[in-house]
Order: structure tokens, then C-alpha cells, then sequence
């Protein structure tokens, strides 16, 4: 079958031909119906170093957002449905510990000792024809389209997980949210917040179509410029806004969402470009704190696609066949996607 593969580090993907996998016990076979290009998969084969941590050794399938039809069910599953269209939760934890016990895959205790962290990252993912995935950690889909659904494994999962642990700082009247990145996981993120809180959503990013996308999903966008924090403060009232998510992660972005808090808020950088924040006790808002968050948990997932299904949220997609799914990450790394690339494998 045909497969886009990471081969080594610092090295483009290639499209090549790799044996169809067969589901082990608790797992099945699905044929894809989408997968999601990330940027997480460029950091896998363009900025990661062997022994660097959260590196993933060489070669595997890429693609952690999957979605796909059940073909063939493994030893000892029975609780899925053969042809039923299914979304793939991504993070495979020892599915032991306590962090597992709980469907928080993404917090293993015992991550040290996994040979992967997920499907797509380190394990083979569903950038090919069909995958295998652990039975449990399947979430139906329903007869929802499962090309649409397939970013929602990631470009879903991660701002619904960052934003509902948030929810506290932004439940009452008058209060602000603040969104930087508006590429897959910000304009989700944007329709999130707005279909959960009543707060004012503010969203900025460098391109203007990105902003009018934003602005149709509800929010109040700012351009960027010297006066970026002072305008945003401005839409507040000059109070500060109440949750910002960072899904660029650089050191200026971190700094913009930074100047614009008030008392008592919550930054959560989602984005991992690895930037830094500097905090001293009279320039940060009291009670004020930055954390970071990573993907989410099963129960999560399941929530998203509730929101997917109750048409509350709609990823922004561009259909890619598999012969054209290199082209998907090229496009990808120039920053020349609309909307999320999906690959279609079996597109008939």
C-alpha cells in the first residue's frame, strides 16, 4: 500500500509503497478516509535531532489525524462495528498507569519506557491506505463525513482540551478571550469559545484572510503592529483579557499575549516553537499564570466530536489524493494552506 513515510531526520517525507498492516489483539485494521497534515509532522522530520527529547526514531508512517472505515476487527475486540466510520484518538500511553487508567494517554506515567508517543509520531499513523489502531481508543463518528472529522484528532482535540481548562477564567458576564495563531487550531478554537463561553472572542494573526475567517466564526481581530497589545487591551475596556492560547509559541507572540492579561488570568501556550516567557513579581498580573497543555484526553475527543455532529464546529479542509500528498507538505511549510490539508487516501 501506499504510505507518506518519515525516513530520517532533517529529511523530507517520501511517498512510497510499505506491506498493509494486520491488527494485533485489541486493535483493528481501518481503511483511512482522511488524514491531517500537521505541524507537528514537519517538526518530526525537518527540527527534531536523534536524542533530542520528543524526537521519534525512524522510519514510521506519518499522520496522527486519522479517521477511517472499520475492515478488520483484532483478537478479542467486539465492541466495534466492521464498516462503521470511526475517529482516531492519537496518543497510545501503557494503557496501565494511572495517568492511562484515566484516558490521559498524553500524561503516561511510563512514557520513558513506550517505543512511541502516538500513531503518527513514532508508530505508523494513517498518512497511507489503511492503519491499525487500538480498538479503545476509537470514538464513532456516526454518519458524520470522517474527511471533515479527521483534523479533529488534533486541530480539535488540543484547543478544546486548552480552552475547557480555562473555562473557569471565562464563565461570567463581560469577560475576554484571546486567540494567536489562526491556522488549523486557532480557527477552531475560535468556534470553540464561541459556542462554550460568552465571552468576547479577540483573534489575531498575521494574514488578513486568516483574520476574515476568524471574523466570520464571531471574533474581533486585530492586526499585527507595535500597538498589537494596546489594541487588544483596548477592546477589554483596558482591563486585560481573562484566557489567552498561544498556538504560535514563539517568544514575541508569548510577550504580546503577555502585555494583554489581566488580573487573575490564565495564558495557556499551546504552540511549540519554543518560545520563552520572563516573569518578575511588578510586571505580571497578580494572581495571574502561563502554563502549557499538550493534545488531550480520550473523554475529550468524544466531547469534540459531540460539538462536530451538533454543528458547532467545522474544520476548514483542503482535500489532497495520495498522490498528491507530498505537495500537502510542501504547501504546509511555505505557510500556503487555508485551511488544514487532508489526504484522502482512498478518494473513489
Amino acid at each position: 500500500m501506499r504510505a507518506v513515510v518519515f525516513d530520517n531526520y532533517g529529511t523530507f517525507p517520501s511517498l512510497t509503497e510499505v506491506p498493509r498492516p494486520r491488527p494485533g489483539p485489541g486493535e483493528v485494521l481501518l481503511r483511512v478516509a482522511g488524514a491531517g497534515a500537521c505541524h507537528s509532522d514537519v517538526s518530526v522530520y525537518r527540527h527534531f535531532e536523534e536524542g533530542q527529547p520528543g524526537a521519534q526514531k525512524p522510519p514510521f508512517v506519518l499522520g496522527h489525524e486519522n479517521a477511517g472505515w472499520v475492515e478488520e476487527l483484532g483478537q478479542g475486540v467486539t465492541h466495534v462495528d466492521v464498516g462503521g466510520a470511526y475517529l482516531v484518538y492519537g496518543p497510545v500511553g501503557c494503557g496501565h498507569c494511572r495517568k492511562c487508567a484515566r484516558g490521559q494517554d498524553t500524561y503516561c506515567e511510563n512514557v520513558a519506557t513506550m517505543p512511541y508517543l502516538a500513531v503518527g509520531l513514532g508508530r505508523n499513523g494513517g498518512m497511507a491506505d489503511y492503519m491499525v489502531a487500538p480498538a479503545h481508543h476509537l470514538v464513532p463518528l456516526g454518519d458524520a463525513d470522517p474527511v471533515l472529522a479527521a483534523p479533529l484528532a488534533d486541530a480539535g482535540l488540543t484547543p478544546y482540551h486548552a480552552i475547557k481548562q480555562a473555562l473557569p477564567h471565562l464563565a461570567g458576564g463581560g469577560r475576554h478571550a484571546l486567540v494567536i495563531g489562526l491556522g488549523g487550531l486557532g480557527q477552531i478554537a475560535v468556534q470553540i469559545l464561541t459556542a462554550l463561553t460568552g465571552a468576547t472572542v479577540i483573534a489575531t494573526d498575521t494574514k488578513p484572510d486568516a483574520r476574515a475567517r476568524a471574523e466570520r466564526h464571531g471574533a474581533r481581530t486585530v492586526a499585527p503592529g507595535e500597538s498589537q497589545a494596546e489594541e487588544i487591551r483596548e477592546l477589554t475596556g483596558g482591563r486585560g483579557v481573562d484566557a489567552a492560547f498561544d498556538f504560535v509559541g514563539v517568544t514575541p507572540t508569548i510577550s504580546t499575549a503577555a502585555a494583554t492579561m489581566a488580573q487573575g488570568s490564565r495564558l495557556t501556550v499551546v504552540g511549540i516553537a519554543g518560545g520563552t516567557h520572563e516573569w518578575s513579581f511588578f510586571t505580571s498580573p497578580y494572581e495571574s499564570y502561563v502554563t502549557s497543555t499538550y493534545w488531550g484526553t480520550v473523554e475529550d475527543l468524544w466531547e469534540v466530536v459531540d460539538m462536530f455532529r451538533a454543528g458547532q464546529i467545522t474544520p476548514e479542509v483542503e482535500r489532497y489524493g495520495m498522490d498528491d500528498a507530498l505537495e500537502a507538505y510542501r504547501k504546509l511549510e511555505a505557510g500556503e494552506l487555508s485551511g488544514r490539508a487532508v489526504v484522502v487516501p482512498n478518494d473513489s
